[in-house]
């Protein structure tokens, strides 16, 4: 049975969160002198003087209409790497508590452990980057505080099976949070629309891929508001930008052209995979939900990597990963982008 004060580090149970002038007033007022801020204004062209919404409420407003969930479901973060480590903070005590990644995965979850003084636990995926029935037994087992489950993976690009996810959120004793940062490029529901299946669900997502926001730094989690409420509680009093929380309103009722994004990127995505297996230096083009490809390569990833990068086309490099020998990691580009990419992987193939 899934207990969250339970899980919760002791000792930020009953913590006092800092209370921030914003936090004890909200709304106008004629004359605002509670905040140690400039009056008179901002040096450069935009007035930036006084202090965002701690909590974000305007685009938890919108957000949440688009995400049929409730604004107190949700959590803003400076990227989604803040809730990464937050997560981690809240729940696991330094030199003592365990995490659990199955690789290859996202390399944050382990850079945040690391950073927390936090164990970490791997059980890696299948030759195919799946679930399996003994990796579910694995977690099932484990007394990790955290399990992080990336779906769409990275840098692999599949969904994980969701069968098997769903036999983790019932059995796992600790928090289960499944990244969705390449969710918008993936066919599949959200796991947002099962928070009120699981107490245990945490959904991260993000602005940077699919809304072309990455310069941003804004990242989303969704969970229960008992969650989210811990996470308000030990994050830092301002941590998104009045000038982030800006744009991604603009961004939020701007859906037309987020959707017109989306598409050209899954049909650069499809271009992409039809035409890549036919070069010769090419062994396998690996299914993907996201914006990019993971190739394999033959007969040596990294010669190709670095025949690219002579050509001025950054790619990035994977054969070090578990499981991802001689891969490449491409992000789906422009049209444009993505024919020099193939002419300069047609020329090296001679």
């Amino acid at each position: 049975m899934f207990n969250l004060d339970s899980l919760v580090r002791p000792n930020l149970r009953d913590m006092k969160p800092y209370s921030s002038a914003r936090d004890e007033f909200q709304g106008e007022a004629q004359v605002m002198l509670d905040a140690n801020e400039n009056s008179l204004g901002s040096a450069g062209p935009d007035q930036f003087n006084r202090y965002p919404d701690p909590l974000q409420r305007a685009v938890k407003q919108e957000l949440a209409q688009l995400k049929a969930v409730r604004p107190e479901q949700i959590f803003l973060g400076n990227g989604s790497d803040e809730a990464i480590d937050l997560l981690v903070r809240l729940t696991c005590v330094p030199g003592h508590d365990s995490l659990l990644i199955l690789p290859p995965t996202y390399g944050m979850y382990e850079v945040a452990a690391n950073l927390n003084d936090v164990r970490v636990e791997r059980l890696q995926l299948t030759p195919d980057f799946q679930l399996s029935p003994e990796i579910v037994a694995g977690v099932l087992a484990s007394d990790a505080k955290i399990v992080w489950l990336c779906s769409p993976n990275n840098p692999t690009g599949n969904l994980l099976h969701a069968e098997y996810m769903e036999e983790i959120l019932r059995g796992f004793r600790g928090l289960v949070v499944v990244d969705e940062a390449y969710a918008d490029f993936a066919a599949a529901p959200s796991w947002t629309t099962r928070l009120a299946e699981f107490p245990n669900l945490v959904v991260l997502q993000t602005f940077s891929k699919a809304w072309g926001l990455a310069g941003l730094r804004l990242g989303m989690a969704f969970a229960s508001p008992e969650i989210i409420g811990y996470l308000n509680k030990i994050k830092p009093p301002y941590n998104v930008s009045e000038a982030t929380q800006r744009f991604a309103l603009q961004a939020l009722r701007d859906a037309d052209r987020f959707e017109a994004l989306r598409q050209q990127l899954l049909v650069g995505r499809d271009w992409l995979a039809e035409r890549l297996p036919a070069l010769p230096i090419v062994a396998e083009v690996f299914p993907s939900d996201a914006n990019f490809l993971l190739v394999r390569f033959h007969p040596d990833a990294t010669a190709v990597y670095d025949f690219l990068v002579a050509r001025g086309i950054i790619v990035r490099n994977r054969t070090t990963q578990p499981g991802c020998v001689g891969t490449l990691r491409l992000t789906v580009g422009t049209p444009a982008e993505n024919e020099l990419l193939l002419q300069a992987l047609r020329e090296l193939a001679g």
